[in-house]
């Protein structure tokens, strides 16, 4: 199949979606000059925040392009899939760096220059997040719509599940408790292989193979997800219940290491379920698809 010649389609700019998308390209690219413009960004976390706007600048940037010059829909994937996958995606990174960057880099009390610049990328980052669910809200599936899969609420579920496994792993590199128990690498391998199977039918559904297995998709899709939920519903008991055994929580202020250990760990509790209630819920939707 050859590509279209580009033919520019500036209605793509002046849409409500391509004015949103404008708003995300100019949010994150002032959260990541303020932020470079001191160097703010010397540890994990704010490596992790510069890469998060970074990467959604860019991708926004290729979207806007692809679809000024008109081949977006000529692309050897899903485009709707993708975009969607995208925002869903890029709203929860968003979400998170807003969160994380000023909790770490900003203390209680500052008046200088340099915390100014920290403060402002910070109203930019929660901008851009906003940017980025008004998308959401834009291109969600309604009832009686022809739209991608990504973009209903099973779809959207998939890019959550991913997500905060993606979360939960960052945070275990913290804690060295799942190397004491068995029961405790056991909801590491839960955590992997969900988030394996759960990647795996999101680049399936962008890629348009989804609907080419050769297997009932709502079978299948149902049996995987009460698979998933017993998991979970074991990782979500096992976890906390070995995690925590025999350790009280630290002072944190005499010991930051053991702290951060033990937050690690309160926070893959608490993501866990978080994933577990997904699940759950991607169960029910999964069981009302049409066969």
């Amino acid at each position: 199949m050859t590509m279209p010649a580009p033919k520019l389609n500036l209605r793509s700019l002046t849409s409500p979606l391509g004015i949103v998308r404008l708003f995300q390209i100019f949010f994150s690219c002032t959260a990541f000059s303020l932020v470079a413009v001191h160097d703010s960004y010397h540890n994990s976390f704010g490596e992790s925040a510069m890469f998060t706007w970074c990467f959604c600048f860019v991708i926004s940037v290729f979207v806007i392009v692809m679809e000024l010059i008109g081949v977006a829909e000529s692309l050897p994937f899903s485009w709707q899939d993708f975009t969607s996958a995208f925002s869903m995606l890029a709203a929860l990174m968003i979400f998170t760096t807003s969160i994380v960057y000023p909790s770490v880099f900003i203390p209680d009390r500052c008046s200088s220059r340099r915390c100014r610049y920290e403060a402002g990328a910070t109203f930019m980052s929660w901008f851009c997040f906003v940017a980025y669910a008004a998308e959401v809200g834009l291109t969600r599936a309604r009832g009686g719509e022809i739209s991608s899969f990504l973009a209903s609420v099973p779809g959207r579920l998939k890019i959550f599940e991913a997500y905060v496994a993606c979360l939960i792993f960052s945070l275990v590199e913290f804690s060295s408790s799942f190397k004491n128990y068995a029961s405790l690498e056991w909801c590491l391998t839960v955590y992997c292989v969900c988030f394996i199977i759960t990647s795996l039918i999101v680049i399936l559904t962008i890629g348009r193979c989804l609907m080419t297995l050769p297997f009932p998709l709502r079978k299948a899709l149902v049996g995987y997800h009460t698979l998933a939920v017993l998991m979970y519903l074991t990782a979500a008991i096992l976890w906390p219940t070995y995690s925590f055994r025999r350790i009280s929580r630290p002072p944190c202020l005499l010991n930051t290491a053991v702290c951060v250990e033990w937050n690690s760990r309160l926070g893959v509790t608490f993501l866990t379920f978080f994933n577990l209630f997904a699940y759950i819920a991607d169960l029910m939707y999964s069981s009302k698809m049409d066969p």
